[in-house]
C-alpha cells in the first residue's frame, strides 16, 4: 500500500485522547473513533466531525493508522486483541500506535501480534498531561522500527512538540517509566521544600520564584507551586493514574533488579492520599499529606 496515511482510527476519547484525536481531525485527516462510553464518541463527532463506531474493530477497518489511548494493560488487550479488537479489523500494512502508558511486556507482545498479521507497531506513551494534549505540546517516547517511526512521526507532530524513537518495541514504555520515576521524586522534593518554607515563615511564592532560577528549577516547580501553596488539587494528573504508572515502574524494576527506594516510598505516600479520599487529586497533593500532620 502507499505510505500515505489518510484514514485514521482513534480508540479512547478521555481527557488525553479527545484533544489528540481533535488535532488530527483539524489537520484534515479522516478520523474514525471509538469510545467505551458512546456518548463521548457522539459528542466528539458533533464537535470535530468524523465518524464514530460501535466497536474498536469497526473503527479500525480500512484505517491506514490506528491509535490507542486507553487506561491500562487490560484495556489495551481488550481494544487490541479482544473479540472486537482493532487487530481483527486492521488491514495488512497498516500501523498500530499505542499511546497508553502500559507495561513494556505488553508492548513486546503487541509488537509480535502485529508482525504476525503484517501490521506495523509502535508503543508511544506521552508526557505533558491534559494541557499538553490540548495545546498540541506533548512529548512522545516511541519504541519500534525506524521504518514504522518514519511513517508516523509527521502525523504525531500534530499534537506533540517532541517525538523521539528510543529503541525497539517496549523502549517507549521503558522511557515513560523513567519519566514517572523522576517526577515522583521531584514532586515529593518540591512538597517538602514548600512545607519547610511555610514552617520557617518564609514567603513561599517568593522563595519559589528565586530558587526556580537556579539548579532547583523544574517543570513541576514552575507549573505547580502556586496551586500547591493555595492547597488546590482539583486539576492535573490524578493520583490514581500515577499509582498505576508507579506500579508498572516498580514491577519492571524488580524484573531488572533495579533499586527504586525513593519511588517505592513516594508510591506509599500516594497510597496515604488515596486513603484520605484523594485518588482524583493532582499528584502535587503530596504537600497536603505533609500538612495533614501539622
Amino acid at each position: 500500500m502507499s505510505q500515505t496515511i489518510n484514514r485514521i482510527a482513534f480508540i479512547g476519547l478521555g481527557v488525553m485522547g479527545r484533544p489528540m484525536a481533535g488535532h488530527l481531525a483539524r489537520a484534515g485527516f479522516e478520523v474514525h473513533v471509538y469510545n467505551r462510553t458512546t456518548s463521548r464518541a457522539e459528542a466528539w463527532v458533533e464537535h470535530f466531525g468524523g465518524h464514530h463506531h460501535a466497536t474498536p474493530r469497526q473503527a479500525a477497518e480500512q484505517a491506514d493508522l490506528t491509535l490507542l489511548c486507553v487506561g491500562n494493560d487490560d484495556d489495551v488487550r481488550h481494544v487490541a486483541l479482544g473479540e472486537d479488537g482493532v487487530l481483527h479489523g486492521m488491514p495488512t500494512d497498516s500501523l498500530l500506535v499505542d499511546h497508553t502508558t502500559a507495561s513494556a511486556r505488553l508492548a513486546e507482545s503487541l509488537d509480535m501480534a502485529c508482525r504476525e498479521r503484517g501490521i506495523g507497531f509502535l508503543d508511544a506513551p506521552v508526557s505533558g498531561g491534559q494541557q499538553g494534549a490540548e495545546n498540541g505540546a506533548l512529548t512522545i517516547m516511541c519504541g519500534g522500527t525506524e521504518a514504522d517511526f518514519a511513517r508516523v512521526e509527521p502525523l504525531l507532530a500534530q499534537y506533540a512538540r517532541a517525538v523521539n524513537l528510543m529503541g525497539p518495541a517496549g523502549s517507549g514504555q521503558l522511557t515513560k517509566m523513567v519519566n514517572q520515576i523522576c517526577i515522583a521524586g521531584l514532586v515529593q522534593g518540591l512538597s517538602e521544600g514548600l512545607h519547610f518554607a511555610e514552617r520557617a515563615g518564609l514567603d513561599q511564592t517568593r522563595a519559589m520564584e528565586v530558587i526556580s532560577q537556579g539548579a532547583a528549577g523544574s517543570w513541576q516547580m514552575e507549573n505547580r507551586h502556586r496551586t500547591m501553596i493555595e492547597d488546590e488539587y482539583d486539576h492535573g494528573f490524578a493520583i490514581d493514574w500515577m499509582r498505576k504508572d508507579l506500579a508498572i515502574c516498580l514491577e519492571q524494576a524488580r524484573h531488572l533488579q533495579a533499586r527504586l527506594p525513593v519511588t517505592a516510598l513516594v508510591d506509599q505516600f500516594y497510597a496515604d492520599l488515596q486513603a484520605m479520599g484523594g485518588g482524583r487529586w493532582d499528584t502535587s497533593a503530596l504537600l497536603r499529606r505533609l500538612r495533614a500532620f501539622d
